[in-house]
């Protein structure tokens, strides 16, 4: 309430305010004073470090190919086949796509370049077409493996990925679909009407004979996803220590892979298309000052996540958890789902619901698997402001802070809830055929 409070009352920058209430808490936790700038700056090192790299890269790119009309020609394309009508149905099919093996920063900023360039084009809400991409993202990167979250939990229960990741395909298309077709729809939704951000998409409308062909273009916007797939497939189809999968991993990691698209697309939308790499450098100058208060409030973010995390409050809820009698796939759910409100990082409130849940699986004959997807699906959960992620929403959709909760903390919360019904069901389901 009181981070709240300064952001929209006193209109107080975000990164100032989080900052603030981080160490605010840290006081009322306990944190003593000598320590409190030690977990600020360890809060937005683990979050910076984890993001900037993703974010930078991803926003150069998207930048490189706004400027040379590759967005635009990509955008173009997707209203040729789907008409205008269904840019929806393209953008959450794109996005799931792309999303089942990609972590939710690293496929929004491949994205988000072309959602706002057909924004532009056809003139809609910025939320029309926005929105159904990070909601289909946000399912994938929630429920299924190989994100971080369930793969960790999958590791605890002893569950088998691929088969999580199969059962979990039959929860999170259709509530994932669902849930992002429906909720630009929304009345409350629909009134918002966000500009795109300057600096991030290029304002130029490009001629047909000035932007590059349809091939190379999405040769360039599929790079990484390529690289980053193909080595998240790799790790999940092989075993075993070479040089070969360690390059593949290298070269799949997240920061590499953008960092190896740039470069490319430095080349193909630079020197081959007549520009010269000082206009493809001052693409990537101006993405990066763009980016700029976007990562210190992410950043900040990450701070105040930590204060909560060594205030201790996931042991606090973990011991008061421990006596209760409920069905474990329910439990497992609300704890990972209580942990995200009280922490906002996903993967915090996955591992620790799945350590309190453990002991309840055995003897219980719930399947390995539907545990680590209720557990998984309940740490989507009413996604705030203490959550690094929705800083990122609500920076690139350019929202209010109380415009973010209504339409990031709703969606994320009611995708929690559809999902712990899809569990239930797949358990009933799964009992019936013996599985």
């Amino acid at each position: 309430m009181v981070l709240l409070f300064l952001m929209t009352k006193l209109k107080l920058n975000g990164f100032a305010a989080l900052l603030l209430v981080a160490v605010g808490v840290a006081l009322v936790r306990g944190i003593g004073l000598e320590d409190i700038p030690d977990v600020l700056s360890e809060g937005i090192g683990d979050q910076i470090g984890d993001t900037m790299l993703t974010i930078g890269l991803g926003a150069m790119v998207g930048r490189v190919m706004g400027d040379s009309g590759a967005a635009q020609r990509i955008a173009g394309k997707l209203l040729d086949v789907c008409g205008p009508r269904w840019v929806q149905v393209a953008m959450v099919l794109s996005a799931m796509l792309i999303g089942v093996t990609m972590f939710y920063e690293v496929a929004f900023v491949i994205i988000v370049p072309v959602a706002f360039t057909l924004v532009r084009v056809t003139r809609t809400n910025l939320l029309w077409v926005g929105l159904p991409m990070s909601i289909a993202l946000s399912t994938m990167h929630s429920f299924l493996p190989p994100h971080p979250g369930p793969t960790a939990v999958a590791a605890t229960f002893h569950a088998s990925v691929g088969l999580t990741l199969f059962y979990g395909l039959f929860i999170a298309v259709p509530v994932g679909a669902f849930i992002a077709l429906l909720w630009p729809r929304l009345p409350f939704v629909r009134r918002m009407n966000p500009e795109i951000p300057k600096g991030l998409v290029s304002e130029r409308v490009f001629e047909e004979e000035e932007m590059p062909g349809m091939g190379w273009s999405l040769a360039v916007a599929l790079l990484p996803v390529v690289l980053i797939a193909g080595a998240a497939v790799t790790d999940l189809a092989t075993s075993g220590d070479s040089a070969g999968l360690h390059f593949v991993a290298f070269i799949g990691s997240a920061p590499i892979a953008l960092l190896l698209t740039l470069l490319v697309a430095a080349w193909v939308f630079g020197p081959r298309m007549g520009r010269s790499l000082a206009d493809v450098s001052t693409s990537c100058r101006e993405a990066a000052q763009a980016m700029a208060m976007i990562l210190l409030v992410i950043g900040a973010g990450g701070a105040f996540k930590n204060v909560l995390v060594e205030g201790g409050i996931s042991d606090y809820i973990k011991d008061v958890s421990d006596g209760w009698s409920i069905s474990p796939i329910i439990l497992a759910w609300l704890i990972a789902a209580i942990l995200r409100i009280a922490l906002g990082s996903a993967t915090v409130a996955v591992v620790t619901a799945s350590g309190v849940a453990l002991p309840l699986l055995a003897g219980s004959g719930v399947h390995a698997e539907v545990m680590v997807l209720a557990v998984s699906c309940g740490s989507i959960a009413f996604s705030h402001v203490n959550d690094p992620g929705f800083w990122m929403f609500k920076e690139y959709f350019n929202l209010s802070v109380i415009d973010a909760i209504k339409a990031r903390t709703t969606y994320t919360t009611v995708l929690a809830i559809l999902g712990l019904g899809g569990v239930l069901v797949l358990e009933q389901v799964l009992d019936a055929l013996k599985v």
